[in-house]
């Protein structure tokens, strides 16, 4: 995995903000990586009712103390992690497009933002600004859930990372032992495969089904048991697992058994309709998941 080096941390003020600055600091204190917090002040929204015509009016330009008091208030945000070195940044505009033009311009090695939405309209699209930085930002995203909503801890002592064995998903591989080897944690490299489509019937197949299965199985398992380089046990402690059904489903399921407290996955986003989804399961697991999850491409 490239350096982090720096990050990138989205500030509304809000709660919601609070657990993804807790995120943030861990990660710069392991990495030894600086943060440049970003609030962006809201800009002025023109009404619908329809859902389907909302702008953003033209910024509007803050004054000093206007900026200031801005700059202040994130400071606060992070007083509780003191001493950790904060460089703030007061954007006005599009959150969404303000937040993916800085991530480009500093460079920013990784993002953390929090998610809002846990119900109706706004879980379905994870809160716009949230929905849009996963689809479109270049470096790896992590998107923390409410307190209220997660199951995990600080630090991340058991890690997920799912492998379909793409490209995408063994550089996110490589960046969960660095993870596992910075929080000496352990780390659970799954992969699903679906077994049958929902609804094939087995009738008509001329060969034994349990035992093609297990033979399946078992070459997964030794592709998986080769990804961990050889000297894996001495930072961390790997194990690899199997499992068939919706990727998913199966995906969400290990992480609330083993008590995950991150999901590190690849996103493909090759094509127009993957990047309108950043990957169905992706798309899936970052709404459901009660931990961070953080994705790269």
């Amino acid at each position: 995995m490239r350096p982090i080096t720096r990050i990138l941390c989205p500030v509304d003020l809000s709660d919601a903000s609070q657990p993804a600055i807790e995120h943030a600091v861990v990660m710069a204190r392991w990495y030894k990586a600086a943060i440049t917090a970003l609030h962006v002040t809201n800009p002025i929204v023109i009404p619908s009712t329809d859902f389907a015509v909302v702008g953003y009016g033209p910024s509007v330009a803050l004054t000093d103390d206007e900026i200031a008091e801005a700059r202040q208030r994130v400071m606060d945000s992070f007083s509780a992690w003191q001493p950790i070195a904060v460089d703030v940044l007061i954007d006005t505009g599009h959150p969404a497009i303000r937040i993916l033009e800085r991530a480009a311009a500093l460079p920013a090695d990784l993002i953390v933002i929090g998610t809002h939405g846990h119900g109706g309209f706004e879980r379905l699209v994870l809160g716009s600004v949230t929905e849009k930085i996963l689809r479109k930002a270049t470096c790896p995203v992590m998107t923390v859930p409410p307190r209220a909503h997660t199951t995990s801890q600080l630090p991340f002592k058991r890690l997920l990372c799912p492998v379909d064995f793409s490209s995408s998903s063994l550089a996110a591989l490589e960046y969960a032992f660095s993870l596992a080897k910075e929080g000496d944690a352990e780390l659970t490299i799954l992969h699903v495969f679906e077994w049958l489509p929902d609804g094939e019937p087995l009738t008509n197949r001329h060969f034994a089904v349990p035992e093609y299965r297990r033979e399946i199985e078992h070459e997964y398992g030794e592709k998986l048991q080769a990804l961990a380089p050889d000297s894996a046990g001495t930072w961390c402690r790997p194990t690899t697992r199997i499992a068939h059904g919706k990727a998913y489903r199966e995906i969400l399921t290990a992480a609330s058994q083993d008590g995950v407290d991150l999901i590190v996955m690849g996103v493909h986003g090759g094509n127009a309709l993957d990047a309108m989804l950043f990957g169905s399961t992706t798309n899936q697991v970052v709404r459901r998941a009660t931990c961070p999850v953080l994705t790269l491409r």
